[in-house]
This record gives C-alpha cells, structure tokens and sequence, in this order.
C-alpha cells in the first residue's frame, strides 16, 4: 500500500534505533483519546511480538470506554504512580512519542519526556516540534494509528500485527476518523481499515464497545447541555455548546463524560462551526469542528493556546467561563467573514 506516513530515510533510521534499542517505552497525550491510546497500544503489541521490553505510559487515564482495548491493563498513568511512570520513560532507551505534536501536550511528563535518551516521533497533527530523533509526521492521514500501521508495514514487521494490535489500530481510526466519515478518511484509510479486518477484528464488537457504553449520568448531562447549555446562532452557522463548574458538579461529571458533545452542534443543518466549553479548576478547555475550509485550528492556536487540525482542533482559556464566552463571541464575527463559504 502507498503511504506518505514511512518515509525511506525515516524508516531506515528507526530500524536501527530498534536494532540497539531493547527497552522502550511509549507516551502520548493528556487525555488520551482512542487514537492516543489505540495507537500505543498497537505499537506496543508489535514491538513485544519483536522480543523489546515495552511499557506504555499516559499522563492519565483514558475514559472507560476504551478500557477494554488489548493490552489497557499494563498502562503505568502518571497521574496516578508518577514515580512509576518517570521511571520508565528516563529508563528506557528509546521513547516512542505518539498522536502529539508538542512537548507539553503531555502535561506533567514534560519534563520526562525531554530527559529520555532518544525520542522518535508518529504523529498526524499540523507543525511539530522539532523534538524527536527521528520523526513521522503526515498531516494528511486520518489518525496516528494509520501512520503507525504504516510504519509497521515499512519496518517489514507486518506479520507481528496479530489479533490485538489490529484491534487497538482499528478502534484509533474509527475514533479519530468519525467512524469513516471525516473528511480526512481517504481510500488508504479503508485499505489500512480492511486489513485490520482481515487480521482478526471484531469490527462489531470494537464499534459497540467506543460508542454503546454510555452510563446513565453522560446521557443526562448531555441532555441538560442540549436543553438548556446550546446556543445556536443561525444566520453565522455557528453552534455554542458549554458547561460551568456547577453545571457539572451538579450531574457529578466523570472524566470522559463530554467526549463528542462538540460534534452534536455540528449535527445541525445549516452549522459549519461547533463550540464546546467546559469549566476546569484550572480554567476553561474549548473543542471545536467545523466543515469545509474553516481553519478552527488557526483560530485556537491564535487566540486560545491550541491547535489540531482544520476540521477539529483544542485549546484553553486561562479563565472563568463568562470571559472565556465573551473573548470566542468577539472574535467569531471576523473569523467567519475571514472564511466564506465558497
């Protein structure tokens, strides 16, 4: 398969990190989500299959729908033992940094990160740091487990994709690509999807356990946030979607809760952009989507510490909630106009 994700020069470096590299240990990001951890886990299964000691470690837990991923027991989060997982990483001989373009993206583990003794890099979000020895960066593929699947398939270690990596790759593309429906899923990404199949994924099975393991608390604050937290400004196409500290106090909030909320105000007819804000004690965290060529990447990185893709993209307010209201109201009027729609 044509990929632009395993480039030679960089395939050939990795091979010979991996010959002399026996301990590994592989990050991603705050808040993993299915790719950040579908990813790790995947490339940990193969790297095993290779006789390397690997350990996977996170800055946090993953929500409780992806738990049930291959290989979810072994993950050392710093969160919870951070002497445990600084260990590993300065440890290890080699650092595996993927679904992330930025060394502070992994929050507390910063620090880490930078004293590990070499870093190599698998990652699909818009202008990385230069921070890794050896880096695989495509800003076209749908997700971080395409490109590590690729880069498998260039190391000629495709036989070690058993059952269980497959599965993990899989779950991070059907999370990271809509479930095929983004605009980023391309016909390799389907190529790479099939494959997966044809190695032993309950694609059933994978597609229930990310999307029907809802608790009854996620349903009713979602249903709160549709009533009464949704504001839907017609004539600009633009739905505003939030969450104060009460609000989620007051439905006793989870970690992993609001996954996706932003994506029902792009549900709308009619809407190109959907803003999620939800209230943290450190301030105000905002997801966005839009469609078509609308940069909402551009916008966070510009205005709200973050950045992502065109379509989907993150960043932080440093603030309460109304402040953070009034500043993304302010500039929305210029953005949009910025940007018409063909």
């Amino acid at each position: 398969m044509h990929s632009t994700s395993a480039p030679p020069d960089a395939i050939a470096a990795l091979r010979d990190i991996l010959d002399r590299s026996p301990r590994i240990a592989i990050v991603s990001h705050f808040n993993p989500d299915g790719d950040a951890l579908g990813s790790s886990l995947g490339m940990a299964h193969v790297l095993r299959a290779q006789g390397h000691h690997v350990q996977v470690v996170m800055p946090n837990a993953a929500p409780p729908n992806l738990h049930w991923m291959p290989g979810h027991a072994g993950v050392i989060t710093h969160e919870q033992n951070p002497a445990e997982a600084a260990a590993a990483i300065r440890e290890a001989d080699v650092l595996f940094c993927l679904d992330f373009n930025r060394s502070d993206r992994v929050g507390r583990l910063e620090e880490d990160l930078k004293a590990a003794r070499l870093r190599v890099l698998i990652d699909h979000h818009q202008e990385p740091e230069d921070m890794a020895a050896v880096s695989f960066s495509d800003t076209s593929a749908c997700a971080t487990c395409q490109m590590v699947y690729d880069v498998v398939v260039a190391l000629g270690a495709a036989d070690a994709v058993d059952r269980d990596a497959a599965t993990c790759l899989y779950a991070g593309i059907v999370t990271d690509s809509g479930s095929f429906r983004f605009r980023s899923t391309s016909p390799h990404t389907m190529r790479v999807a099939a494959d997966l199949m044809e190695r032993g994924v309950a694609v059933d099975a994978v597609h229930s356990a990310i999307l029907d393991s809802n608790t009854e608390g996620r349903l009713r604050l979602l249903g709160f946030t549709l009533a009464e937290r949704m504001e839907v400004l017609h004539p600009d196409g633009v739905a505003l979607l939030w969450l104060d500290r009460a609000d989620l106090d007051r439905h006793g909030f989870v970690p992993g809760d609001t996954e996706g909320f932003v994506n029902y105000g792009l549900s709308i007819k009619g809407v190109r952009l959907s803003a999620f804000l939800m209230e943290r004690p450190d301030g105000v965290k905002l997801s966005l989507r839009s469609r078509g060529h609308l940069p909402v990447d551009r916008l966070l990185k510009e205005h709200f510490q973050g950045g992502g893709h065109t379509n989907a993209a993150g960043g932080r307010f440093d603030g309460p909630m109304p402040q953070a209201m009034e500043k993304l109201r302010g500039l929305l009027p210029s953005f949009l106009a910025s940007h018409p729609t063909a």
